[in-house]
C-alpha cells in the first residue's frame, strides 16, 4: 500500500517508499522512484476536470513530499514465469484477530507476508488515512516501531491543510454535509518479489474507488490500477511495514460501462463492508 491520488492522485500515487509512509485515494503520491509515494487514481473528464487535474497534482506533491527516501531502487525480478501454484489461493487462514479494522497476527512465512502486504495496502490507501486521529493509529499499527515518528510528521505535512482544502475536506479529514469522501483499495493479487526470515518484499497489485460522492461534487469518484511495493520486517511478533512505494498499472482496457451516480456510489461505499485478504 497518496492524497493526491485518493483525490486524483495519491499521496503515493506511487507510494513511493514510505520507509512506511501512506496514501489518501487515499492513495500516495504518484512518484516511482520515491519509495514513501501514494497510490492514485486516474480522473474522469467531467466538468469538474480541472480542479479534479489540481487535486491528484497536490496529492503527488504531497505523497512524494512524504515518502522521500534514500533507499535504491531494487532489482528487477527474475523474468522467469511464474509456477501455476504461485497464483493460486494457499487455503491457509490469514490471521486469527484484528488490531481495531487492520488484521494482525500474521505467519511467519512468505503466506503470511504476502497477506500482510494484502492487507496493510487496504489501510494505508483508505479515507482513514486523511483523518488525524486514525492516521496515527494506521502508522502504529502498520509500521515498525522505529520508523513510526518519522511517517507520523512526514503524512502530517503531506496531508495538511492545503491538501485537504483542494480535496474539499476538513480539518479533520471529513467531506462537506451532503457528500461522501471514498477511498476503498482492493488487492488483486500479490508476489513474494524477495523474501527471508526477518524481511520481505511483497508487491501488491490493486485496483479501487476515489474520490467525492454527492451532489456538487467537483471530485467525481473514479477508479485506477495501480501497484504498491511492500518491504516488510518480522517485529513484535509480527509483519510489520518498513518502508513502501507505488506505480501504476498495470490496467486493463478500460470498458464503455455507463456510470453510476453519486447517490449510488455512495450508497455502494456504506452498504458494502470490506474484507481481509488472504495469500
Amino acid at each position: 500500500m497518496s492524497n493526491e491520488d485518493q483525490y486524483g492522485g495519491g499521496v503515493g500515487s506511487g507510494y513511493g517508499e514510505v520507509g512506511g509512509t501512506g496514501q489518501t485515494r487515499t492513495r500516495l503520491p504518484d512518484a516511482p522512484s520515491d519509495p514513501y509515494g501514494t497510490p492514485r487514481r486516474a480522473p474522469r473528464a467531467s466538468r469538474g476536470l480541472v480542479t479534479v487535474v489540481g487535486v491528484v497534482v497536490l496529492l503527488i506533491a504531497a505523497i512524494a513530499f512524504a515518502n522521500q527516501s534514500s533507499d535504491s531502487p531494487r532489482t528487477p525480478a527474475d523474468q522467469t514465469p511464474p509456477a501455476a501454484t504461485s497464483t493460486s489461493a494457499t487455503g491457509t487462514r490469514p490471521v486469527d484477530g484484528k488490531n481495531g479494522a487492520i488484521p494482525k497476527g500474521f505467519a511467519h512465512d512468505e503466506q503470511g507476508a504476502q497477506s500482510a502486504a494484502a492487507n496493510y495496502a487496504v489501510a494505508l490507501v483508505s479515507a482513514d488515512i486523511l483523518k488525524p486521529q486514525m492516521r496515527r493509529q494506521i502508522v502504529r499499527q502498520v509500521f515498525v516501531a522505529d520508523k513510526v515518528s518519522e511517517l507520523e510528521a512526514r503524512l502530517d505535512q503531506a496531508y495538511g491543510k492545503t491538501f485537504l482544502d483542494q480535496a474539499g475536506l476538513d480539518a479533520n479529514g471529513n467531506a462537506a454535509q451532503g457528500l461522501t469522501y471514498i477511498s476503498r483499495t482492493v488487492p488483486v493479487g500479490t508476489k513474494a518479489a524477495k523474501n527471508s526470515e526477518s524481511t520481505t518484499t511483497v508487491d501488491v497489485w490493486c485496483t479501487g474507488v476515489f474520490g467525492t460522492a454527492g451532489v456538487g461534487s467537483t471530485n467525481p469518484v473514479s477508479n485506477d490500477w495501480f501497484t504498491m511495493t511492500l518491504t516488510l520486517r518480522w517485529a513484535e511478533n509480527d509483519w510489520k511495514v518498513e518502508s513502501f512505494a507505488q506505480k501504476d498499472g498495470p490496467a486493463p482496457v478500460h470498458t464503455d460501462r455507463t456510470a453510476s451516480t453519486a447517490e449510488e456510489i455512495a450508497k455502494a461505499a456504506t452498504e458494502f463492508g470490506g474484507f481481509t485478504y488472504a495469500r
